[in-house]
């Protein structure tokens, strides 16, 4: 695991390199056992490195494939590596070290660039220059697990890990704004792949290849991506349960490679408990677990973290916080974003990532496995109308309405008044209200679908859950990956995520939808399983999602730092926002008792992202 940065001139003028290595220190969180560069006068590479596999100075990059035609820098890692030599006939004595970089190093003269993505399986960002033909490819994981940033404009290519290397970089310091990327950041919390909050930057998408050329030219293809619709082959309830034990034990096992020591983050919910499960039957001794819970009796998980702990064999490392706890450690948070990020989750994330960092090096999480297996209450929220998005606007209308004065709107959604299921989805996962809008801008909210959602209306059932699979594999689990990989490497720890490795993946596309999703059926497969391995605790089936009472909280200890940054004029001003706006929805959050954390702390996360760029 690493960071990565670097730049390709297209007329040879790459910038100071004293400017270059500054740009890459800010990614040293992420890479504190060794830094290294290369170059040729046309391209640079920059590195930082966090020793996993083979510690030694043997595994530093960037480095040269053994023919000479290519230099790459890898943040990653790659779980097959060992099978890639056998098949390939990468004999050992050709290998200089044991890290997975080495074998991509050799793998790369062997075939394709495109080719090469294909064989990987693991979670990774790289960029490979091509000497002779002076092309840079850079290349994301199939699941967008690793992150991967770039800009072009006319004088040349950055990328980097981190935005805000390309942000600070003087190629684009200078650029605007894209107005659109800021709403789209407003509406969905974070900046999803392909876009880029400055205008001429982009992010590389989840199992995509973008080559640059000295002329400019950009190609991009996608040599991996998830189906819209799989056609099942395991239809039976004990076939498929003991299919998903087997493959998700063996994605465990895999990522536990490690030369450094490893554990596990553990929730209350189902799939960190199933992955410390196997984690716990592979470890040399006992399994390291880090949980975090809170004063919130809504939100904390961790009294039910202690009951999957009594029946682990573990070294269980628990903290909980509060208001007055996540105040202090704030300005770290935002510190540690390299982009705006208004999860809020991000929080817990990071001091679980803290508390697993002292004693660890690589820690396993349960990322994944709602997108998978159908755990969002969305998939029930939109299924259940689908058959009046048929009706006419008016009958549609009415039938809401009718709802509402009934039963509280307990049987008809309002995404039943939306064009088509895929807008009807892309609605739920904006808590910016319209109104909201209103207050801190002059332009209007956009109508655009986003290519996730874009799709229309489906009677079949079975067609309308695996499309909202393939939406919320590419938006919601980005912005949880992108969540994960920030608090992580901000604490200098590398976290796997075994639901998404590309084996398991296709494993669980095999598996019929029925036996997850249904009628407080969420996550029914896992469910089972996890009643397996954890006899005799029962769920509450409540969703906490890793979360905290921010709204409580912002009213309490977070109110003053929170109103000083929100009201600070300049930062209304770079981003053209209203501040008398912002006022009235703080007012009405902390006076009037009104909901609006999600916009609050979705302006903070904007607000602080910025000033940390004036630092």
């Amino acid at each position: 695991m690493c960071r990565v940065f670097g730049e390709f001139s297209f007329k040879g003028e790459t910038t100071p390199l004293t400017d270059f290595k500054k740009l890459n220190a800010l990614s040293k969180s992420g890479g504190p056992d060794a830094t290294g560069f290369w170059e040729d006068g046309v391209c640079r590479f920059g590195f930082n490195r966090l020793a996993i596999l083979d510690t030694s100075d043997k595994g530093n990059q960037p480095v040269e494939s053994p023919g000479g035609r290519f230099v790459m820098v890898f943040n990653g890692e790659v779980y097959n590596f060992k099978d890639l030599q056998k098949k390939y006939g990468i004999s050992d004595s050709s290998l200089r070290s044991g890290a997975d970089t080495e074998v991509l190093a050799h793998l790369i003269d062997l075939v394709s660039v495109e080719d090469f993505a294909k064989e990987l399986d693991g979670m990774f960002a790289i960029a490979i220059w091509d000497k002779k033909m002076k092309i840079l490819h850079l290349v994301r994981d199939f699941a967008g697990i690793k992150p991967l940033h770039y800009g072009k404009n006319n004088r040349g290519v950055v990328f980097a890990s981190q935005f805000n290397q390309i942000a600070q970089h003087e190629w684009f310091c200078n650029e605007g704004i894209n107005p659109e990327v800021l709403e789209l950041y407003l509406k969905r919390h974070y900046i999803p792949p392909p876009y880029g909050l400055y205008n001429q930057t982009f992010q590389v998408m989840p199992g995509e290849v973008v080559s640059i050329f000295t002329s400019g030219k950009v190609q991009q293809s996608r040599y991996w991506e998830l189906p819209r619709f799989s056609k099942s082959t395991i239809f039976s309830e004990k076939e498929a349960l003991e299919y998903i034990d087997q493959e998700l034990e063996r994605a465990v096992k895999a990522q536990m490679i490690s030369d450094v020591p490893l554990g596990a983050f553990l929730s209350g919910g189902i799939d960190s408990p199933l992955i410390c499960k196997y984690a716990e039957k592979h470890s040399n001794g006992a399994l390291k677990t880090f949980t975090i819970g809170s004063d919130s009796k809504v939100h904390d998980e961790s009294f039910i973290a202690r009951q999957f702990l009594s029946k682990l064999e573990a070294q269980a490392h628990i903290e909980l916080m509060d208001s007055k706890y996540a105040s202090g450690i704030m300005d770290e948070v935002m510190d540690g974003l390299g982009e705006p990020l208004a999860d809020f989750s991000i929080i817990p994330t990071y001091l679980v990532s803290k508390l697993a960092s002292s004693t660890v090096k690589v820690a396993l999480s349960g990322d994944g496995g709602d997108e998978l297996f159908f755990g969002y209450e969305r998939f029930a929220s939109v299924a259940k109308n689908r058959s009046f998005q048929y009706w006419p606007n008016l009958l549609k209308y009415g039938l809401y309405g009718a709802d509402k004065v009934l039963s509280g709107g307990s049987n008809i959604n309002a995404g039943v008044l939306q064009k088509s299921h895929g807008m009807a989805h892309q609605g739920l996962h904006s808590r910016t209200e319209t109104k909201h809008f209103h207050k801190i801008q002059e332009r209007g909210t956009i109508s655009t679908v986003y290519p996730e959602y874009d799709y229309g209306r489906m009677k079949d059932e079975e067609s309308l859950i695996q499309q909202m699979r393939y939406s919320e594999f590419y938006d919601m689990m980005q912005k949880t990956l992108r969540k994960t990989d920030a608090a992580s490497m901000a604490n200098s720890l590398e976290v796997r995520v075994p639901f998404l490795q590309k084996s398991f993946i296709e494993a669980s596309l095999k598996i019929d939808y029925s036996l997850s999703y249904g009628r407080n059926r969420k996550k029914e497969l896992l469910r089972l399983l996890l009643k397996k391995h954890y006899p005799g605790i029962e769920l509450d089936n409540k969703k906490r999602g890793f979360s905290i009472p921010l709204g409580k909280w912002i009213r309490e200890d977070l109110k003053t730092g929170f109103e000083e940054v929100l009201m600070d004029r300049s930062l209304c001003q770079t981003f053209g926002f209203k501040r008398e706006g912002i006022a009235s929805i703080l007012n009405e959050h902390n006076i009037q008792g009104k909901d609006n954390k999600w916009i609050i702390f979705t302006l903070f996360s904007l607000f602080k992202w910025q000033e940390n760029q004036k630092k």
